[in-house]
């Protein structure tokens, strides 16, 4: 089974919080374990549920996110840390408290999709007892089931309320929604490049900028070009390059 983030919401504004805690419920792999409108309840909190990530507004009266981020970082079990702000003036000091990511209110989706997916593949790496999971996919086609080993699967995207696999064994088409497919194979070396695709790390062959900051993607024996979206590209780059 996928792991799950266990993941503690501060915002000293509801409105804030209320819109954070249904963005990231739309994430099967986010379980929202509590909520804090201060700095010391986040701390007091983040002591009691030892969340595995805290979003963390920047702002707040008495102790700021700065400081209370300052406070996680001596617990015991140290959770990962984006800070949330409506203020980009607080970025570079924000990523000297080791925070994993930085976002600005109101919220992208698909920016917070991939900082999920950047704090997925951290918690794989950090656990080198996981076993490396052997599961396959299971597709039906003429009635019978197919199971596809991730490997051979090159990219998928969603197309008419059906997310269509493209692989080296064939196309396939299932009712999986693309975001639980990317929770099944995060493991695997898959990374959303767009918010309709889902692309195989292991076959992309040839990435080239496009227009505005985007980019289009290769991958082995297709023709297709795939269109990366410029919110992912930074972190496209980093998990392509060795």
């Amino acid at each position: 089974m996928p792991q799950t983030i266990r993941t503690l919401i501060v915002d000293d504004e509801r409105y804030n919080r209320d819109e954070l805690h249904f963005l990231l419920s739309q994430h099967e792999c986010i379980d929202i374990i509590g909520e804090a409108e201060t700095g010391e309840a986040c701390i007091v909190k983040a002591i009691q549920l030892q969340p595995d990530l805290v979003f963390l507004d920047i702002e707040m009266p008495i102790m700021n996110g700065m400081k209370a981020a300052d406070s996680l970082k001596e617990l015991r079990k140290v959770p990962f840390i984006v800070f949330a702000t409506a203020h980009p003036q607080f970025a570079a000091e924000a990523f000297r408290y080791e925070a994993i990511d930085y976002l600005l209110k109101p919220y992208d989706e698909e920016q917070l999709q991939q900082t999920i997916s950047r704090i997925q593949q951290r918690l794989i790496a950090d656990s080198p007892q996981v076993p490396v999971p052997t599961g396959k996919l299971p597709v039906e086609a003429d009635g019978d089931i197919y199971y596809l080993d991730p490997a051979d699967i090159l990219y998928i995207y969603r197309d008419d309320k059906l997310s269509r696999i493209v692989s080296k064994k064939g196309r396939f088409e299932v009712k999986t929604p693309l975001k639980e497919l990317e929770v099944r194979l995060v493991p695997f070396s898959f990374f959303r490049i767009h918010k309709s695709y889902l692309v195989n790390l292991r076959c992309v062959t040839r990435l080239s900028p496009w227009f505005n900051g985007a980019f289009q993607l290769e991958v082995e024996g297709q023709k297709e070009q795939l269109s990366v979206s410029r919110n992912y590209v930074k972190e496209l780059k980093k998990r392509l390059e060795l």
